[in-house]
């Protein structure tokens, strides 16, 4: 019966894997990101897909086919890597490159092949015993490679923030920590399948890994392609504000004979208010003011506090996106987060404070 859970289990999540491939390659435009991405849930996919095929006993009764087993694992971490060096647009940091991974991951397969012809054409004793020592090999072979490239990953998503200034702007990556962390769970359990099946060989070993894995393509199928088309929507934003900018300068007001024009100028002139992070002890030392002061200054020349004053900027700016059919293409939550709130639901709130509208419905009214 535990046996029957874990295959349905591991079936649901192979499922997922391949109509998740399906879907993200051929719904957008392909970028080395989401081509790497989706080779993370590929070869698991195809890894608990020839895990399943032998616990439900398909095998074949020809001795070339039953003992050729794809190391599809091999190629995970690998392929994670490059996804997460592609992703933080470091790939020149590092010599490791696609055609290195494939020749490796060929080299074994090749290895395979003509281990299986030699039993089969010159040796007939223990062709079983050889075959099982083969795996075990194999397997620790590549689950200390996948370690190296695990290990490497968390160095660079954890120690190594100076590499992630091409994206910190966008994303704070803590969905990327997550999923190493749960790459970290999966390899905790493949050591300990290889540790218990070098002494005893027992399938209920590989549960808990086939379990790991099923969670691990659950979880990346949504959150890794949602992440990315979000990071994905918000530097389009940032690039086609840069391009109108260019074309069309704002006329900004000039007045600055009193403190309320000199603090309205300086938010709209830095843009502060695209800043998630900005705050009134940021604006009081960027203008050499107290906070209590300009507070005093704000409170008394708009009907607004501090808060409601900067997210009515937010607000506004939302609003142009949201009219104009250049962005339409782009998500509601990437327009919210690019105009300066730090989530979908403080975003939707003041929108709706605002303009007693859902951004949703205030974009319906547009003929894009």
């Amino acid at each position: 019966m535990t046996s029957n859970l874990f295959d349905y289990i591991l079936l649901a999540g192979i499922i997922q894997g391949f109509v998740f491939n399906g879907v993200t390659l051929f719904r957008k435009k392909t970028t080395k990101v989401v081509i790497f991405l989706n080779m993370v849930v590929l070869f698991l996919s195809l890894n608990n897909l020839q895990a399943w095929l032998i616990d439900v006993g398909f095998s074949s009764h020809v001795f070339f086919i039953k003992k050729l087993l794809i190391p599809w694992y091999a190629l995970i971490t690998p392929m994670f890597f490059l996804f997460l060096i592609h992703y933080f647009k470091i790939e020149k940091h590092f010599i490791i490159r696609l055609k290195q991974i494939i020749f490796f991951f060929f080299f074994e397969v090749v290895l395979r092949v003509i281990l299986i012809c030699y039993l089969i054409y010159l040796k007939k004793d223990n062709e079983n015993n050889l075959i099982e020592y083969y795996n075990q090999v194999e397997e620790v072979i590549n689950a200390i490679i996948s370690f190296l490239f695990l290990a490497v990953s968390i160095q660079i998503v954890f120690f190594k923030t100076e590499l992630h200034n091409q994206i910190k702007t966008f994303d704070n990556v803590g969905w990327l920590k997550v999923f190493l962390m749960l790459g970290l769970m999966v390899m905790s359990f493949w050591i300990f399948s290889i540790s218990v099946n070098f002494y005893i060989k027992n399938d209920w070993a590989n549960y808990p890994l086939r379990l790991a894995t099923s969670i691990l393509l659950y979880w990346i199928g949504y959150q890794g392609m949602y992440k990315y088309d979000l990071l994905r929507d918000r530097i389009g934003i940032r690039s086609s504000i840069k391009k109108m900018k260019s074309n069309s300068k704002s006329n900004l007001s000039n007045k600055q004979n009193t403190d309320f024009e000199n603090i309205n100028s300086h938010i709209l002139n830095n843009e502060s208010y695209l800043n998630p992070n900005f705050g009134l002890n940021t604006l009081a030392e960027e203008l050499n003011l107290s906070s209590s002061h300009i507070s005093k200054i704000i409170n008394a020349n708009n009907p607004y506090n501090f808060s409601d004053y900067i997210n009515n900027f937010r607000i506004k700016h939302a609003k142009q996106l949201l009219e104009n059919c250049d962005f339409n293409n782009y998500t509601i939550v990437a327009i919210g987060l690019e105009c300066g709130f730090n989530s979908k639901s403080a975003f939707y709130t003041a929108f709706k404070k605002f303009t007693s509208q859902t951004p949703s419905e205030f974009r319906q009214q547009f003929n894009c």
